[in-house]
């Protein structure tokens, strides 16, 4: 026991010592790669501007001024002091644009996920057990139909049919500018502006949930121990949800996760086509005008976001099934 116990912690520690590893490598790529970029941010903004002109000497005065690089070890010490630097296009600090735009990127993604999820999950299960039955094949059908149907294709499609053609939703936003409005209403308005935005990325999520679930669920009925319930006289109910549904739960806790990981820049196409003003339109126009400081912020918190999403998945899975904790230990 004692020898189990020490092997355990011995894992935990290497694995906790390899994400910090890995935590330094994703803040060095962060570095590096918006660097890589070709151009730069004095031919984006002011190339095609009709109102700026700029000389030969002004140009080249501003090209060296904003490809100054300071080191990545500064650049490292900046981040522990919470400090991402200032915005080339916006002239305001980083931070303050990220967390403007981060809430409803979280309110979009996290919406069509646990919504994605729900659904897809509730119609693997029963799909499954109703296997080879007119609604199983009419469901997996439409699912794989579906699954094909990348979120630009239904983007369009819901917003030319129901907002340019129908008017029933808004084109663009997240909210009405400068309507005064009460909290109840405000909240109608902002449902209102998500609807389009949250409908295209469910269409999307939800065949690759119901196909997963459906997949797991077919493996776990065949078990011995469902027979046994089964034949304890047990509701149909209690045999899919307390039963068997727990067992098939590891591949959509492992999407679902990772779809959260990507939390950041997961709606960058959808954000795009609704001009939701999200992080996702927010990196668009930071590449756009080649605001690094942007740039570098936005994939530096989507790298940790992926990075911490998989630890908190090791510990998921262990709560879940007893045999992940028993090979840790082992």
């Amino acid at each position: 026991m004692m020898l189990s116990s020490r092997r355990f912690t011995k894992k935990r520690i290497s694995l906790l010592f390899a994400y910090s590893l890995s935590a330094l490598l994703m803040i060095w790529l962060s570095y590096l790669l918006p660097s890589l970029l070709p151009g730069d941010f004095v031919t984006a903004m002011y190339s095609t501007s009709e109102d700026v002109t700029l000389t030969a000497a002004q140009e080249s005065e501003l090209r060296a001024y904003y490809s100054q690089d300071t080191g990545f070890a500064k650049y490292l010490i900046k981040l522990i002091r919470l400090d991402w630097g200032n915005s080339y296009a916006f002239l305001t600090p980083v931070s303050e644009l990220f967390f403007d735009a981060l809430p409803w990127t979280l309110l979009l993604l996290v919406s069509a996920n646990i919504l994605a999820a729900l659904t897809g999950f509730i119609a693997g299960v029963e799909a499954a057990f109703r296997r080879n039955s007119r609604f199983e094949r009419s469901l997996v059908s439409c699912g794989t139909i579906m699954e094909g149907l990348p979120e630009i294709c239904t983007g369009v499609i819901l917003l030319a049919v129901f907002s340019l053609y129908l008017g029933w939703f808004p084109a663009a936003g997240a909210e009405t500018a400068y309507a005064e409005l009460s909290f109840q209403e405000w909240l109608l308005d902002v449902g209102h502006h998500l609807t389009l935005p949250l409908a295209s990325l469910v269409i999307a999520y939800f065949p690759g949930n119901f196909l997963l679930t459906r997949t797991s669920m077919i493996m776990v009925i065949s078990q011995p121990y469902i027979k046994t319930a089964q034949a304890k006289g047990l509701s149909g109910l209690r045999i899919r949800y307390a039963h068997a549904a727990r067992n098939a739960l590891l591949p959509l806790v492992t999407r679902f996760g990772l779809r959260l990981a990507f939390t950041v820049t997961g709606a960058f196409v959808v954000e795009r086509i609704h001009a939701y003003p999200g992080l996702g339109t927010l990196l668009f126009n930071a590449i756009r005008l080649r605001d690094l400081p942007v740039i570098q912020a936005i994939v530096l918190i989507s790298s940790i976001m992926v990075l911490a999403m998989i630890m908190l998945l090791e510990l998921v899975y262990a709560s879940l099934d007893p045999r992940v904790q028993d090979a840790y230990q082992r």
